[in-house]
């Protein structure tokens, strides 16, 4: 791809046609930041996020229900990095289960029934269905074949779309990065970075691929309620790449802009309808509706994967509910030695048969496991009163009137979004060419 076939900062146009070949380099700096997702010797093995920052766990996943679990415990996360765990799912299973699926028949059946699982998984997420339909749609192609070879191919599918996820990310940063001035503040919300992708991020790597270029001067960093992906996640990142960052709680975000402390706003995407209106991390409605009154710049960076022109707008974009207990108390992981040979003896008794549950009064929960020399900690603990009614979807709708451009790996689509995100999404593989009957 050359430089010709991008929409660059001052063109309204966007590409006519996709790049005929794929890009022969990665932009962008090399992170020191783990791999959020892979494959090793037959298992997908991937970063659990629900603990992070203060516990590095690595799940190991053999079968497809354990990634599926993954996905429902948001131990893996983000958009682009769900449509990779949703080909890996399938092919663990692919790798491990399907051995008893002896006949095409009964192993497209049982393909499809492993599809349909990982896709209800978390229904917002276009990725995973996306994930999903481009390996149906390569065992249809090829369903003539022999059954073996038809397995190697999906996982041979899965694991190239590891290394296309991050190619992909690596461009997206490189093309926002040219839409930001040197000495600019960027608001960013939830988490879209390296631990979103298979590697690099969306939002963050426009932004690690700006501050590379020294254009960055500081990042505000939304906590992001109720699961806190902007302050156990999005800070953590910049602070390992050494880009200036404060957390701020979601409510201060207005006040900032106000004041004159943010020059754009850039954030992730679950789900993009074809009119341009954006499905992401609840919250960012609201961001986009301050940053319109205050004539700020607002971005949604995001793969062509995540585009889904087979909707008309964010209205027919499912929002995913999820359980109250993320909103009437706040989720801790911890790991602990003991101080003492007194409290070494005391947890030592406490997990002599396995893990063990404290019972505390008015609903918090203590889990306490071994762990190593040491033992992990997870509890919750209640700030709500008992009983208190919670409504928790976890993603709104951005109308397509308040984001100024959205960024992909293949250019920047400008308004009109219907014109721009689908001249950009043509022959890239989205889930509009990918899905089959």
């Amino acid at each position: 791809m050359t430089d010709e076939d991008r929409t660059t900062p001052e063109t309204d146009v966007t590409p006519t046609a996709a790049p005929a070949e794929e890009p022969e380099f990665k932009p962008g700096p090399e992170l020191d930041i783990p791999r959020t997702i892979w494959w090793e010797d037959g298992k997908v093995r991937m970063i659990d996020q629900s603990r992070l920052p203060l516990v590095g766990d690595i799940l190991e996943c053999e079968t497809y229900t354990g990634v599926c679990w993954a996905i429902k415990g948001m131990a893996v996360r983000g958009a682009p990095a769900l449509g990779v765990a949703a080909a890996l799912g399938i092919a663990v299973w692919v790798e491990n289960e399907s051995d008893s699926y002896d006949t095409h028949d009964a192993f497209f059946a049982g393909l499809e029934d492993v599809a349909q699982e990982i896709r209800e998984t978390r229904p917002t997420a276009v990725n995973l269905m996306w994930g999903t339909e481009r390996l149906r749609r390569l065992a249809h192609s090829i369903e003539g074949a022999p059954l073996e070879q038809i397995k190697a191919r999906l996982v041979q599918e899965a694991l190239s779309m590891i290394e296309q996820d991050e190619e992909r990310n690596r461009w997206i940063g490189k093309n926002g990065a040219e839409l930001l001035e040197p000495g600019s503040k960027i608001l960013t919300h939830c988490n879209a970075g390296s631990l979103a992708t298979a590697y690099f991020g969306t939002a963050l790597g426009v932004i690690f691929a700006a501050h590379a270029e020294g254009k960055i001067e500081h990042v505000w960093v939304d906590e992001t309620r109720p699961v806190m992906q902007g302050a156990r996640l999005t800070t953590w990142e910049l602070m390992t790449q050494g880009v200036p960052c404060a957390l701020i709680t979601d409510s201060m975000a207005g006040w900032i802009m106000s004041r004159g402390g943010v020059d754009a706003v850039i954030v992730g995407a679950d789900h993009i309808a074809a009119n341009g209106d954006v499905a992401n991390k609840i919250g960012t409605y609201s961001l986009a509706v301050l940053a319109h009154e205050h004539g700020i710049p607002f971005y949604v960076a995001a793969p062509t994967s995540t585009i889904d022109l087979l909707i008309s707008d964010g209205e027919e974009i499912p929002i995913e509910t999820r359980s109250e207990d993320e909103v009437t108390g706040v989720t801790w992981s911890s790991t602990l030695e003991s101080p003492s040979p007194e409290a070494q003896r005391a947890f030592d008794a406490l997990t002599e048969k396995g893990s063990y549950e404290l019972d505390i009064s008015r609903g918090h929960k203590l889990h306490i496991s071994r762990k190593g020399a040491g033992f992990q900690l997870d509890g919750w603990a209640r700030i709500a009163p008992l009983n208190v009614p919670v409504v928790n979807p976890a993603f709104d709708i951005t109308p397509a009137k308040y984001i100024t451009a959205i960024i992909t790996e293949r250019g920047v689509a400008r308004p009109d979004f219907e014109t721009s995100l689908g001249l950009l999404s043509m022959g890239s593989g989205g889930i509009n060419e990918v899905t089959i009957e």
